[in-house]
C-alpha cells in the first residue's frame, strides 16, 4: 500500500512508515500534557493544544522529501541566523535573558527552533563535503558557520542551549566522518582548557559568566553551602523525586509538602517537570519516562543508519542526539547530577516552540525512513 502523494515527495510505501516512533513519542507527549496539568493546571489545554499542532506538522513533514528540503540548505541557515539576531533586537526581556519573541497568542523561543534547522543546514553542508571533512579549510568553514548561531545564542544569554546545541554540531560532524586522529587531538587540547575555564569561573572577580551562572556552578560544587540560595531548587527536586518511592502520590494529589503544591520549585513545569513525575508517577514512572525517552534517540539513530545517503543519516543521528543530550542534561539537573541549567524534557516539558520543533525533527526523521537504501 502506497500513501498518499505531496508536492515535492516521493513514492512511500505504508510499511516503511515507522509507526512505533510515533507512537514512542506520543506516549511521552499524554505523560507531559498530564504532568504539566498537575504541576499548572492552567498551562495544560497550551500544551494540548501544542501536542495536536506538533502532531500535524510531523505528519506533514513526514510526508515531504529531505532531500528536497535540504536543498534549500544556505536559506535555512540565513534564516536560522535571522531568528537568533532578531530575538536580541525585538525580543523580551525576561530576568535578565533576551530568549523569547511575543507573537501576542503566544510566544516563540527561536533557539528551540534553530536546532532542528541547524541539523537540517549541517546534514547537507557535511554531505557536501564529504569527501574532504577533514581538510583544514572544510574543518574552519564549519567552525565559522557553527559559532555564528552559538554566539547569538549565548548572548541573549542561554549558556544551557549553547552548550546543548554545541553538542548536537560535534556529534552531526563526527557522523560525518571527523578522523580519531582529530578527535584525539581536539580532546588532548579541550580538556585542560576546560580545567583552566573551571578554575577561573569560581574565583570572586571572574568576567567570563555571569553573576547567576556562577553561581549554579558554586551551588553544584559546594551543595550545602548554597542549600538555600542556588541550590534550593535542586535540593527540593531530589527529595521531590525521592518521596514518591515507588509508585508516587499520584497526579493532581493535594498533598501540601508537595513540589507543586508547596511551591517548593519555580516553575515545575518546565525544567523540573521530571521532579513532578518522580514525586507522582514514582521510581515506576520515572523509569517508564526515561525508557520511552531512551527508545525515541534509538528509533532515530537506527532510522539515520539505514538512510538512502549520508544526509539522511546525519539528520537521524542529529534528531536522536538533540533528544538524547536534552534529556540527560533536563534529568542531571533535577537529580542533582550536573550544575542547575534550564532545558526542556523533549516532548515532556511545557513550551509550544520546544514541543512543535521536536515534532518537526521526528517527521524529518520519519521521511528518512520512508526512503531507506533500496530506494536509491
Amino acid at each position: 500500500m502506497k500513501l498518499p502523494l505531496p508536492i515535492f515527495s516521493k513514492p512511500y510505501h505504508l510499511r516503511d512508515y515507522r509507526f512505533n516512533l510515533v507512537l514512542t513519542v506520543f506516549a511521552l507527549s499524554v505523560i507531559g500534557v498530564l504532568a504539566v496539568g498537575s504541576a499548572k493546571a492552567v498551562n495544560q489545554p497550551k500544551q494540548m493544544m501544542g501536542v495536536a499542532i506538533g502532531l500535524i506538522i510531523m505528519a506533514i513533514t513526514s510526508l515531504i522529501d529531505y532531500v528536497w528540503i535540504t536543498d534549500f540548505y544556505w536559506l535555512i541557515y540565513l534564516f536560522s541566523v535571522v531568528i537568533l539576531g532578531a530575538v536580541l533586537v525585538i525580543g523580551d526581556n525576561v530576568n535578565g535573558a533576551t530568549r523569547w519573541i511575543d507573537l501576542g497568542f503566544t510566544t516563540f523561543q527561536p533557539s528551540e527552533l534553530a536546532k532542528i534547522l541547524l541539523i537540517l543546514f549541517f546534514a547537507k553542508f557535511i554531505a557536501e563535503h564529504e569527501d574532504d571533512i577533514n581538510d583544514a579549510a572544510t574543518l574552519v568553514k564549519y567552525a565559522i558557520l557553527s559559532g555564528i548561531p552559538l554566539v547569538l545564542i549565548v548572548i541573549e544569554p542561554n549558556l544551557s542551549t549553547t552548550i546543548c546545541t554545541t553538542l548536537v554540531l560535534c556529534l552531526l560532524i563526527y557522523v560525518g566522518g571527523l578522523s580519531y586522529r582529530f578527535i584525539g587531538t581536539v580532546l588532548v587540547i579541550l580538556i585542560p582548557v576546560v580545567v583552566i575555564f573551571l578554575a577561573i569561573v569560581v574565583q570572586p572577580n571572574q568576567f567570563i559568566l555571569k553573576d547567576y551562572q556562577q553561581k549554579r556552578i558554586l551551588a553544584f560544587l559546594n551543595p550545602e553551602e548554597y542549600a538555600s540560595d542556588e541550590g534550593y531548587q535542586q535540593k527540593n527536586s531530589v527529595m521531590a523525586i525521592g518521596s514518591g518511592q515507588l509508585t508516587g502520590k499520584g497526579l493532581n494529589n493535594n498533598t501540601t509538602t508537595s513540589v507543586k503544591n508547596g511551591n517548593f520549585i519555580l516553575e515545575p513545569q518546565t525544567d523540573f517537570i521530571f521532579a513532578i513525575i518522580g514525586e507522582e508517577l514514582g521510581f515506576t514512572g520515572s523509569c517508564i519516562v526515561i525508557a520511552l525517552l531512551l527508545l525515541t534517540v534509538i528509533q532515530c539513530i537506527v532510522i539515520g543508519t539505514r538512510s538512502q545517503n549520508l544526509t539522511g543519516k546525519i539528520i537521524g543521528c542529529g534528531v536522536g542526539g538533540l533528544i538524547g543530550f536534552q534529556s540527560f542534561i533536563n534529568i542531571g539537573v533535577a537529580t542533582q547530577l550536573l550544575p542547575n541549567t534550564g532545558v526542556p524534557l523533549p516532548f515532556v516539558s511545557y513550551g509550544l516552540t520546544s514541543l512543535v520543533s521536536l515534532y518537526i525533527g521526528i517527521g524529518l526523521v520519519l521521511n528518512v525512513g520512508l526512503q531507506p537504501k533500496k530506494y536509491q
